[in-house]
This record gives C-alpha cells, sequence and structure tokens, in this order.
C-alpha cells in the first residue's frame, strides 16, 4: 500500500505531461541543439513540481477534510481521466509527428522567459496539477500523500530530462506519427484503468 500512491502520482504525471505541446517542442528543439539544456529542464521540472506540491498541500487537504467535497472531486477526476483517455485515444488515430524547427534559442533569459510562458500561461497546467492532482491526493493522508506527489513530481523530472538530453536520439523517433499513436494509445490505456480505478474507490 505504501508505494501504490507513488505508482499512481507518477502514472497520472506522466500522463498528463506526455503530449505533443508547445512546452515539449520547445525542450526537443533546445536539447536537439544543445543550449541550456540542463537549466531549461530542471526550471520546467521545478515548476512543474512546484504546482503539483500547492495542489496536493492545498487542494488535497480541502478534499480530505470534507467527505463530501472529496467524493465529488474523485468523480470529476474519474469523468477528467476518462475524456483525456478519449481525447488520447484521438491523438493516437490522427497521429502527427512532432518537427521542431531548426532555430534554437542562444541567449538564457530569452529561453528561460519562453519556457516560463509555455509553462505558466497554459491553463491547462492549473487544472491538472492543483486541481486535478491535489484533489485525487486528498485520497491519501500524511505520508502517503506526500509520496503520492513526489511520485507526481519525479515523472516530470524524467520526461523532461529524457526529452532534453535524449533529443538527438529521440527526435527520429518522435518524428515518427507511429511513435506518437503507441505512445497516445499506451497513454489511453492508462488513463482509463485509472478513471475506472477511481469509480470504483468513489464507490466502495
Amino acid at each position: 500500500m505504501t508505494y501504490f500512491p507513488a505508482l499512481e502520482g507518477f502514472l497520472l504525471g506522466g500522463g498528463l505531461i506526455i503530449a505533443i505541446g508547445a512546452q515539449n517542442a520547445f525542450i526537443l528543439r533546445q536539447g536537439l541543439l544543445r543550449q541550456h539544456v540542463f537549466i531549461l529542464c530542471l526550471i520546467a521540472s521545478v515548476s512543474d513540481a512546484a504546482l503539483i506540491v500547492l495542489g496536493v498541500a492545498g487542494m488535497g487537504r480541502l478534499v480530505q477534510s470534507h467527505p463530501d467535497v472529496l467524493f465529488y472531486v474523485t468523480l470529476f477526476g474519474a469523468a477528467f481521466l476518462f475524456v483525456y483517455a478519449v481525447l488520447a485515444a484521438h491523438r493516437a488515430i490522427r497521429a502527427q509527428g512532432l518537427k521542431p524547427t531548426k532555430n534554437g534559442v542562444g541567449d538564457l533569459r530569452r529561453a528561460l522567459s519562453i519556457l516560463l510562458a509555455f509553462t505558466f500561461l497554459n491553463p491547462h497546467v492549473y487544472l491538472d496539477t492543483i486541481v486535478l492532482l491535489g484533489g485525487i491526493s486528498g485520497q491519501y493522508s500524511g505520508m502517503q500523500r506526500v509520496i503520492f506527489a513526489l511520485g507526481a513530481s519525479s515523472a516530470s523530472f524524467v520526461w523532461f530530462f529524457l526529452l532534453g538530453y535524449g533529443a538527438q536520439r529521440l527526435a527520429p523517433f518522435f518524428a515518427k506519427p507511429a511513435a506518437w499513436r503507441a505512445l497516445d494509445g499506451l497513454i489511453a490505456v492508462i488513463m482509463a484503468v485509472l478513471s475506472i480505478s477511481l469509480l470504483l474507490r468513489a464507490f466502495a
């Protein structure tokens, strides 16, 4: 039981962050050109982790102290994950390759400002981290909730550093629609399973 929150957090965090988007394309592009890779991956990961901690500390505590709120947040989370699974399946059917441009951002300040804009000006990041992950964490208490947050945060670190430092080898792989089809298909299955597990837990 002790390690399940970490696994659930990791799968949820990973499933939500792995999607074709401006932030991932930017990290991949900078990785291809080997420009400020470490600091950009670190900032992206820490930013995600900070939002997750805020969600777990605030939203998680709120829903745990109100059982009725926890029930409805769990239902909302299950519905959200189901919709996300459907969207991932749709992306898998209409998969497109990720093709970053060859022009990187050499200036560190400009690169950081672009990354932070991609991160914090995206409304979905707050829904994913603070509302969804924070709400689901309310099912756990004490150290188990901390473990859930660590699992979710670690997914960001693993993904961004893998994308940044593996860019040279990953770029040809991610340029193929079939690769994204397989990845999004896997995400769809994981999210659907997690959605069903939340429903079962809510009505248990």
